[in-house]
């Protein structure tokens, strides 16, 4: 190893993208296996299947519990002076993180997708982005194809996953973080912030929710014919 391969490695900025994509991996971990207090994503998915009459409308039932929980913790690391703002703020991403790959691993594995399967996680992690961040990804060259295509790839791409995790954690912390300049006005308001920070992940929530619902169409409709 050369001395400037080495002072790379020692650099915690120059690994902050590698580490940060770890980070998301083991969020998206949690949100899919569960936690001792959280319900994974394939118990969730039952759950609301035994409830409802069919696929679809456990997916509707999903998307509106997701957004309150969503809106819950979006709320409670949301609240507090302007001092704790730099303290709340990761974990209002991981919260978050953890909500809306819960939300797309259920909807993914309710339309027929494996999501032990590494590549259909590479493209749940991608679906954070939404609609209009994947678009503009493609656009631009940087991602090579659609997360549906990533989901149904015959081989796993290591460098892709690895290259989507670290932008869309970037793209998290981005989105979380432009919330300052409203939240710091309204966090000198009591209850205001924590009101701000509720609506603004609930909307979220249901803007990847409705995205995971386009492009993890139902398994029936690749195979049919």
């Amino acid at each position: 190893m050369t001395g400037e391969s080495r002072e790379v490695s020692r650099n915690p900025i120059a690994r902050a993208p590698e580490v940060g994509g770890n980070a998301l991996r083991g969020l998206l971990e949690a949100a899919i296996n569960g936690t001792s207090m959280v319900p994974g994503a394939k118990t969730a998915a039952a759950k609301h299947l035994v409830k409802k009459e069919g696929v679809e409308d456990a997916i509707e039932s999903l998307v509106f519990t997701h957004v309150g929980l969503a809106g819950a913790q979006g709320f409670v690391t949301s609240l507090g002076g302007l001092p704790t703002l730099a303290v709340t703020l990761p974990a209002n991403i991981a919260g978050l993180a953890v909500v809306q790959i819960r939300l797309i691993a259920a909807i993914a594995h309710l339309r027929g997708y494996d999501i032990d399967s590494r590549s259909v996680r590479t493209a749940m992690i991608l679906c954070l982005m939404g609609r209009d961040g994947v678009r503009k990804l493609i656009d631009d060259g940087i991602l090579p194809t659609s997360p549906l295509a990533i989901a149904t790839a015959p081989v796993f791409d290591v460098t892709l996953d690895r290259q989507v995790s670290e932008r869309v954690l970037g793209e998290l912390v981005g989105r979380i973080g432009g919330r300052r300049a409203s939240l710091l006005f309204a966090r000198r308001i009591p209850l205001l912030g924590g009101g701000v920070g509720a609506t603004m992940d609930g909307y979220s929530t249901i803007a990847i929710g409705g995205y995971a619902r386009e492009v993890f169409i139902t398994r029936r409709r690749l195979t049919a014919g």
